[in-house]
């Protein structure tokens, strides 16, 4: 989907979503953004209305299935989306004397049930039409369980594995789904982070790397580059003893 003009970006009030929904606004372009803060959401869609794009602004909750689906049902209506981002989550901060369950719990709730409620009437949507593309925010710490913060590193394992998954069983539906996989990038969520962030990058270059790569259809859209690639090659090459030591040296997230 190389130009998209109607465009469905939840976790929009900030970071990522916010710097997506910038990036894509443009005359023509209608933009449906989700986020949890009011002030947030309403001055991203003033930005956007500025690069004179057409913005609608929801404050609601991904967890809850049936409001999702109902805002994306609606959206559609108004302008068939040709593309929806699955982009809202949440980290919160990790240490071994918090309540394990509580915590995963709240985790799951956002990244993987937000995400599942965001594909599943999208794509049900873009079927019946036989096209449409999906993106999904991944990680990347969802390459490998980190001990440093478990849950959120398996609740981003399994969204980018549920769009692997996807991508390949929808292709003749004429679906595009792309996994988004990024490393250290400015948002709220990485301001509150106490250790060191090797190749930080602004979510405007976030974004339009992400744009770049969906716009190609490319089935995972890792950066940065040398991040993704320092990874990719410690898990190929190392043993599972070197790299539980390894991993189990990263700081808590705070």
């Amino acid at each position: 989907m190389k130009n998209p003009r109607s465009l469905l970006i939840t976790g929009a009030s900030s970071g990522i979503g916010a710097a997506l929904a910038l990036e894509y606004a443009a005359p023509g372009v209608t933009l449906y953004l989700s986020g949890r803060d009011k002030g947030r959401l309403e001055a991203v869609c003033r930005a956007c209305r500025d690069k004179g794009a057409r913005a609608e602004g929801r404050v609601l909750d991904v967890t809850d299935r049936k409001t999702m689906a109902a805002w994306i049902q609606e959206a559609d209506a108004q302008t068939p989306l040709d593309l929806v981002i699955a982009n809202a989550g949440i980290a919160k901060s990790y240490h071994r004397d918090v309540d394990l369950a509580q915590h995963t719990a709240d985790i799951f709730a956002v990244n993987v049930n937000g995400v599942f409620h965001t594909v599943h009437p999208a794509l049900e949507l873009m079927r019946r039409r036989k096209r449409g593309q999906i993106a999904i925010m991944a990680s990347l710490a969802g390459y490998r369980g980190m001990s440093s913060a478990p849950a959120y590193s398996t609740s981003k394992a399994c969204v980018k594995a549920y769009g692997e998954a996807l991508r390949g069983a929808y292709w003749r539906d004429g679906i595009e789904i792309n996994v988004i996989c990024p490393g250290f990038v400015t948002s709220r969520i990485t301001e509150r982070n106490k250790f060191p962030m090797p190749f930080l990058m602004s979510a405007e270059k976030a974004a339009r790397l992400i744009r770049r790569g969906l716009a190609r259809n490319r089935a995972r859209i890792s950066f940065p580059w040398q991040l993704a690639l320092f990874l990719e090659a410690l898990l190929r090459l190392l043993p599972e003893s070197i790299l539980d030591r390894t991993f189990r040296r990263l700081p808590d997230k705070s």
